[in-house]
C-alpha cells in the first residue's frame, strides 16, 4: 500500500490543466476557474467619496457654524466646496474639490433660518480625511484583480464587476465520464430484486463533480464482465479527459476494472494506505487517436468512494481545471470521543460533526457502507495509522466545506 502523500504525489505528477478557454459573462462564472490574470481598468473607488451620510467640510471650519452650500446625492458630480460653506454629503457620494474631511451628521447641529437657508455647528476637533474614502485605496488602475487559477466565487465576481469587467476567461470545463460496475446495482424508481441495491454513488460522484465545475456525462451501469468493462472504458475515453468509475476495484473474481485498463492502457497504482477506501485505481487509457485520457477507479462502498473522492480524485479534477490551490484548510479541534480500535496500518478519516461548544462528535457508525454517516459529518477527523484517541484531545479536522 502507498501513503496517502505517496498516493497524492504520484497522482498528480506530471498533470496539466486542459486546453482551451472560453469567455463568459461575469454573471456565469461562479466556481469556474480563470484561464488567466485579470487585470484592473480603474481606481476603485474611482473618486475620493464619503463613507457616512454628513457634511464635506474644510478643516478651518471646526467649531463655526456654516451654510450648506449645496447637497451632494451619490451619482451626481460636486461643485467647489465655496469658502465659508459646507455640503450635505451621502455614502458614496464624491468628495467636493476643497472638502478636507467629512464629519457625520449626528455630530452637528443643523437649523433653518428665516430665508429656509441650512445651516449646520461643526465640532471643535475635526480629524483630517475622516469618512473619506480615498480614490483607488480598494483597487489601482493597472494591477492584478484576479490572479491566474483562481476559482471563482461570489467576492471574484463582485471584484469584477466593480472595475467593469462583463466577461471572463475561463478554462474550458473539464469533461468527466462517471460510470458504475455491479450487476447488483438498480436505479433508483425501478423494482429491487433480491439481492440488489440501489445505485447512490452515482448520484453522490455526480453531485461531487458538477460542485467542483466537471462537464459530466453519464454511462450507467456496467454490468461485471470483462468485455463488457473494456469497452465501456474505451467508449468513456474517447469523449473524456477523465473517466472515473466506482466499483471492481478489488481484486476478487468479478473484478474486472483492473484487466481492462490495462488491456487498454496502464495502471499506476491499486492501493492506498487509507480507511475507508483502500482499493484505489489510477492510470490511463489510450484512445483511437493514440492520445490518452486520465482514469480513476473508486472503491464500491458509499463511503469509500466519497472519501477518496474527496481526497484523491478532487485534487486532480481541480489540477484539470487549472485551479492554483487544492490545499484544504485543516484545524485542531478537541474530540468529544474515545477512539480505543484503531488501524495500525492506514490512516484514518472519521465522520464527526462539529459540535456547539467546540468539540467533535463521533457517528456511531464508521463502516465504509454507512452512508447516514456522511449525512451526519460535517467534516473529518484525521488520524495517523495506530492512533488511538482520548477525550479532549486535539486532533486534525477537515471540514467537508473545505472539500466541496
Amino acid at each position: 500500500m502507498q501513503t496517502l502523500a505517496e498516493a497524492l504525489k504520484q497522482l498528480l505528477a506530471g498533470v496539466e490543466p486542459v486546453a482551451g478557454e472560453e469567455f463568459r459573462p461575469t454573471a456565469q462564472c461562479a466556481g469556474r476557474v480563470l484561464a488567466r490574470a485579470v487585470q484592473s481598468t480603474m481606481d476603485v473607488p474611482p473618486a475620493d467619496n464619503s463613507a457616512m451620510d454628513g457634511y464635506a467640510i474644510r478643516l478651518t471650519d471646526a467649531g463655526q457654524e456654516r451654510l450648506v452650500a449645496q447637497r451632494i446625492p451619490a451619482g451626481q458630480m460636486p461643485q467647489a466646496l465655496p469658502d465659508g460653506g459646507v455640503a450635505r454629503i451621502f455614502t458614496g457620494a464624491f468628495v467636493p474639490a476643497g472638502a478636507e474631511a467629512v464629519v457625520m451628521q449626528e455630530q452637528c447641529a443643523a437649523r433653518t433660518d428665516s430665508e429656509g437657508r441650512t445651516w449646520v455647528r461643526l465640532p471643535e476637533s475635526i480629524p483630517a480625511g475622516q469618512h473619506v474614502r480615498r480614490r483607488g485605496e480598494d483597487i489601482l488602475a493597472g494591477s492584478e484583480l484576479l490572479a491566474c487559477g483562481t476559482r471563482l466565487g461570489p467576492a471574484h465576481l463582485g471584484l469584477a464587476a466593480s472595475v467593469g469587467l462583463a466577461e471572463l476567461p475561463l478554462r474550458r470545463r473539464v469533461r468527466v465520464a462517471l460510470f458504475s460496475t455491479g450487476d447488483e446495482l438498480v436505479m433508483p424508481g425501478e423494482p429491487l430484486p433480491p439481492g440488489a441495491i440501489y445505485n447512490s454513488n452515482r448520484f453522490t460522484l455526480r453531485a461531487l463533480l458538477e460542485q467542483l465545475g466537471a462537464e459530466v456525462v453519464d454511462h450507467g451501469i456496467v454490468p461485471d464482465r470483462l468485455e463488457a468493462t473494456r469497452q465501456a472504458l474505451a467508449d468513456a475515453a474517447a469523449g473524456a479527459d477523465l473517466v472515473m468509475s466506482s466499483g471492481g476495484v478489488s481484486v476478487g473474481e468479478e473484478d474486472h476494472l483492473k484487466p481492462a485498463v490495462e488491456s487498454l492502457g496502464r495502471l499506476d497504482f491499486w492501493q492506498v494506505a487509507i480507511k475507508p477506501g483502500k482499493p484505489f485505481a489510477q492510470g490511463r487509457l489510450r484512445r483511437g487517436d493514440g492520445s490518452e485520457a486520465l482514469y480513476v477507479g473508486l472503491p464500491g462502498n458509499p463511503v469509500s468512494s466519497y472519501i477518496t473522492f474527496l481526497l484523491l480524485a478532487r485534487p486532480l479534477l481541480l489540477r484539470l481545471c487549472g485551479c492554483a490551490d487544492h490545499e484544504p484548510r485543516r484545524l485542531r479541534l478537541p474530540a468529544a470521543f474515545e477512539w480505543r480500535r484503531p488501524d495500525p496500518r492506514r490512516q484514518e478519516f472519521l465522520r464527526v460533526r462539529l459540535q456547539p461548544d467546540g468539540r467533535l462528535a463521533l457517528d456511531a457508525h464508521q463502516g465504509s457502507g454507512v452512508l447516514s454517516s456522511l449525512a451526519f459529518a460535517d467534516g473529518l477527523a484525521v488520524l495517523a495509522p495506530g492512533q488511538t484517541v482520548q477525550a479532549g484531545e486535539l486532533l486534525d479536522y477537515l471540514p467537508l466545506s473545505e472539500l466541496m
